[in-house]
């Protein structure tokens, strides 16, 4: 494997969560739970809700076990991700602010791009397509890798398939778990709260929307954080979970 030359400027690869981050399909995959707990005689709360923001999807099928729902996981998830495939297919992608821009101004500049999320790879596939270019190098999904997040191979898969090292990219994520996976894997990370409120960290640069985002701003954190005398990178080898 080829590595880019350590703290390039700008970065070497952006690393996109999709749920959350890239688009807003959180309300969809919330309606698809409600409605399998609802047909099997369950109550669903947003409280419930809440608790699978972020989760692998096998993880977040225990959950709905524990509700009521009578499916074996892989069922589950089958009729999750077909459910929230329906919506896109006639909602369309409900895109985070400043999302869709970014992700244009860097396929535009050439940036190396990896979509990595814990969905399944036919929804992410779906996704991407509907984007309006091609804009991901890679797609890493849930049904990809052996650890969920906040595991961190998910990042570590996606900076290897681009041939980067992951400290020299940049992930960008909403979630606790996804946030934890991505500095577990030692890459720069932007968090943008958006279900879930994420605490201000030393491991992690927290922004409230990615409205004016651009690629001079993510070279800016990028350069900054890497040379940093205080920064200090968390790598897969300590705790994914603290950040």
């Amino acid at each position: 494997m080829t590595l880019i030359p350590a703290f390039s400027s700008p970065p070497a690869a952006v690393l996109w969560d999709m749920d959350g981050t890239l688009v807003d399909t959180e309300p969809y995959w919330m309606r698809a739970e409600h409605e399998l707990v609802e047909s099997f005689g369950g109550v669903w709360t947003h409280a419930d809700a809440m608790l699978l923001v972020g989760s692998g999807l096998l993880g977040s099928a225990a959950i709905l076990q524990n509700r009521g729902v009578n499916l074996a996981a892989e069922a589950i998830v089958e009729v999750l991700t077909t459910r929230v495939q329906e919506q896109l297919g006639s909602a369309g992608i409900p895109w985070r602010p400043g999302a869709h821009e970014l992700l244009t101004e860097l396929h535009g500049a050439g940036m190396p791009m990896a979509l990595v999320t814990m969905s399944e790879h036919r929804m992410a596939r779906q996704i991407a397509d509907l984007v309006g270019f091609d804009a991901f190098a890679t797609i890493v999904s849930g049904d990809m890798v052996q650890q969920s997040k906040p595991h961190p191979e998910a990042y570590l898969t996606a900076a290897g398939i681009l041939g980067v090292d992951p400290r020299h990219s940049v992930a960008i994520e909403d979630s606790l778990p996804g946030v934890a996976a991505a500095v577990a894997s030692g890459a720069v990370v932007v968090a943008v709260p958006h279900m879930v409120p994420l605490e201000e960290s030393e491991h992690y640069t927290l922004v409230q929307s990615l409205t004016g985002s651009s690629l001079a701003t993510l070279t800016e954190l990028y350069l900054t954080r890497r040379s940093s005398p205080s920064t200090r990178t968390v790598t897969h080898t300590e705790d994914a979970t603290r950040a």
